[in-house]
Protein backbone atom coordinates (compact mmCIF):
# COMPACT_ATOMS: atom_id res chain seq x y z
CA UNK A 1 0.00 0.00 0.00
CA UNK A 2 1.50 2.96 -0.89
CA UNK A 3 2.02 5.99 1.89
CA UNK A 4 -0.54 8.48 0.49
CA UNK A 5 -3.20 6.11 0.76
CA UNK A 6 -2.10 4.49 3.76
CA UNK A 7 -2.20 8.35 5.66
CA UNK A 8 -5.64 9.10 4.04
CA UNK A 9 -7.14 6.03 5.96
CA UNK A 10 -4.80 6.03 9.13
CA UNK A 11 -5.78 10.33 9.24
CA UNK A 12 -9.44 9.31 8.83
CA UNK A 13 -9.18 6.46 12.35
CA UNK A 14 -11.17 8.68 15.66
CA UNK A 15 -8.78 11.08 16.94
CA UNK A 16 -5.78 10.99 14.69
CA UNK A 17 -6.30 13.86 12.91
CA UNK A 18 -6.84 16.02 16.49
CA UNK A 19 -3.46 13.60 17.39
CA UNK A 20 -2.04 14.92 14.22
CA UNK A 21 -3.14 18.41 14.38
CA UNK A 22 -1.91 19.20 17.97
CA UNK A 23 1.76 18.30 17.23
CA UNK A 24 1.26 20.50 14.06
CA UNK A 25 0.42 23.39 16.20
CA UNK A 26 1.46 22.84 19.46
CA UNK A 27 4.60 21.06 19.00
CA UNK A 28 5.79 22.64 15.57
CA UNK A 29 5.62 18.97 14.18
CA UNK A 30 5.36 17.99 10.38
CA UNK A 31 2.59 15.19 10.22
CA UNK A 32 3.95 14.10 6.88
CA UNK A 33 7.34 13.39 8.36
CA UNK A 34 5.55 11.68 11.33
CA UNK A 35 3.06 9.68 9.30
CA UNK A 36 5.78 8.54 6.96
CA UNK A 37 8.33 7.80 9.88
CA UNK A 38 5.48 5.74 11.21
CA UNK A 39 4.50 4.05 7.91
CA UNK A 40 8.02 3.42 7.02
CA UNK A 41 9.80 3.01 10.12
CA UNK A 42 13.65 2.91 10.56
CA UNK A 43 15.66 4.18 7.57
CA UNK A 44 19.57 4.51 7.78
CA UNK A 45 20.28 8.29 9.02
CA UNK A 46 21.26 9.34 5.49
CA UNK A 47 17.79 8.86 4.55
CA UNK A 48 16.26 10.19 7.58
CA UNK A 49 18.08 12.97 7.16
CA UNK A 50 17.58 13.18 3.67
CA UNK A 51 13.69 13.01 4.45
CA UNK A 52 13.57 15.82 6.89
CA UNK A 53 15.45 17.88 4.48
CA UNK A 54 12.80 17.31 1.89
CA UNK A 55 9.59 17.88 4.40
CA UNK A 56 11.67 21.16 4.76
CA UNK A 57 11.90 22.15 1.57
CA UNK A 58 8.21 20.93 1.14
CA UNK A 59 7.23 23.24 4.25
CA UNK A 60 8.80 26.19 3.21
CA UNK A 61 8.12 26.35 -0.33
CA UNK A 62 4.54 25.45 -0.62
CA UNK A 63 2.75 24.38 2.60
CA UNK A 64 3.36 26.89 5.33
CA UNK A 65 2.64 29.55 3.01
CA UNK A 66 -0.67 28.28 0.99
CA UNK A 67 -1.65 26.82 5.30
CA UNK A 68 -1.07 30.75 5.81
CA UNK A 69 -3.32 32.11 3.47
CA UNK A 70 -5.93 29.64 3.90
CA UNK A 71 -5.96 30.07 7.73
CA UNK A 72 -6.37 33.71 6.82
CA UNK A 73 -9.17 33.05 5.23
CA UNK A 74 -11.19 31.27 7.95
CA UNK A 75 -12.34 34.06 9.59
CA UNK A 76 -14.24 37.30 7.83
CA UNK A 77 -11.75 39.68 5.96
CA UNK A 78 -12.74 43.42 5.19
CA UNK A 79 -14.26 44.19 1.94
CA UNK A 80 -14.47 40.16 0.99
CA UNK A 81 -17.91 38.18 0.29
CA UNK A 82 -17.81 35.30 2.72
CA UNK A 83 -19.24 33.25 -0.09
CA UNK A 84 -15.98 33.94 -1.60
CA UNK A 85 -13.85 34.30 0.68
CA UNK A 86 -15.56 30.44 1.88
CA UNK A 87 -15.18 29.25 -1.73
CA UNK A 88 -11.92 30.41 -1.99
CA UNK A 89 -10.71 29.22 0.95
CA UNK A 90 -12.04 25.53 0.10
CA UNK A 91 -9.84 25.58 -3.17
CA UNK A 92 -6.96 26.62 -0.97
CA UNK A 93 -7.58 23.56 0.85
CA UNK A 94 -7.38 21.22 -2.13
CA UNK A 95 -3.90 22.92 -2.94
CA UNK A 96 -2.46 22.59 0.32
CA UNK A 97 -3.68 18.70 0.32
CA UNK A 98 -2.15 18.35 -2.88
CA UNK A 99 1.39 19.70 -1.26
CA UNK A 100 0.98 16.91 1.49
CA UNK A 101 0.52 14.64 -0.77
CA UNK A 102 3.18 15.52 -2.99
CA UNK A 103 5.44 15.42 0.24
CA UNK A 104 4.27 12.17 0.93
CA UNK A 105 5.22 11.11 -2.49
CA UNK A 106 8.84 12.53 -2.03
CA UNK A 107 9.45 10.83 1.26
CA UNK A 108 8.25 7.61 0.33
CA UNK A 109 10.36 7.62 -2.90
CA UNK A 110 13.51 8.66 -0.61
CA UNK A 111 12.96 4.77 1.28
CA UNK A 112 10.98 2.84 -0.75
CA UNK A 113 8.29 0.86 0.99
CA UNK A 114 8.53 -0.49 4.50
CA UNK A 115 10.40 -4.09 4.22
CA UNK A 116 7.53 -5.77 6.63
CA UNK A 117 9.87 -6.39 9.64
CA UNK A 118 8.24 -5.39 13.30
CA UNK A 119 9.44 -2.23 14.41
CA UNK A 120 8.52 -0.04 17.47
CA UNK A 121 6.70 2.77 15.71
CA UNK A 122 7.48 5.62 19.14
CA UNK A 123 11.14 4.93 18.24
CA UNK A 124 10.28 5.71 14.56
CA UNK A 125 8.28 8.92 15.00
CA UNK A 126 10.74 9.61 18.06
CA UNK A 127 13.34 9.90 15.51
CA UNK A 128 11.72 12.04 13.02
CA UNK A 129 10.79 14.61 15.47
CA UNK A 130 14.19 15.11 17.07
CA UNK A 131 15.62 16.09 13.84
CA UNK A 132 12.76 17.99 12.70
CA UNK A 133 12.32 20.05 15.83
CA UNK A 134 14.40 20.45 19.44
CA UNK A 135 11.22 19.02 21.15
CA UNK A 136 9.92 15.71 20.69
CA UNK A 137 6.24 15.25 22.21
CA UNK A 138 6.79 11.63 23.25
CA UNK A 139 3.44 11.39 25.04
CA UNK A 140 1.83 12.72 22.68
CA UNK A 141 4.17 10.59 19.45
CA UNK A 142 3.07 7.34 21.80
CA UNK A 143 -0.81 8.33 22.04
CA UNK A 144 -0.70 8.99 18.14
CA UNK A 145 1.39 5.15 17.46
CA UNK A 146 -1.52 3.87 19.77
CA UNK A 147 -3.72 4.77 16.76
CA UNK A 148 -2.07 4.21 13.74
CA UNK A 149 -2.67 1.25 12.02
CA UNK A 150 0.10 -1.71 10.98
CA UNK A 151 1.81 -0.34 7.67
CA UNK A 152 0.57 -3.49 5.91
CA UNK A 153 -2.61 -3.10 7.09
CA UNK A 154 -5.32 -2.95 4.81
CA UNK A 155 -8.16 -2.65 7.25
CA UNK A 156 -7.71 0.68 7.70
Amino acid sequence: MSLWTWAVRAYGREGVQDICLSLQDDDGQSVCLLLWAAWRGPVDPDDLEAAVETARSWHRTAIEPVRGVRRTLKKPVPDMDDTRRLALREEIKRVELSAERGLLEELESISGPPDGRAFDVVTALAAAARLWSDRTPREALKTLAGRLPEPGQTDV
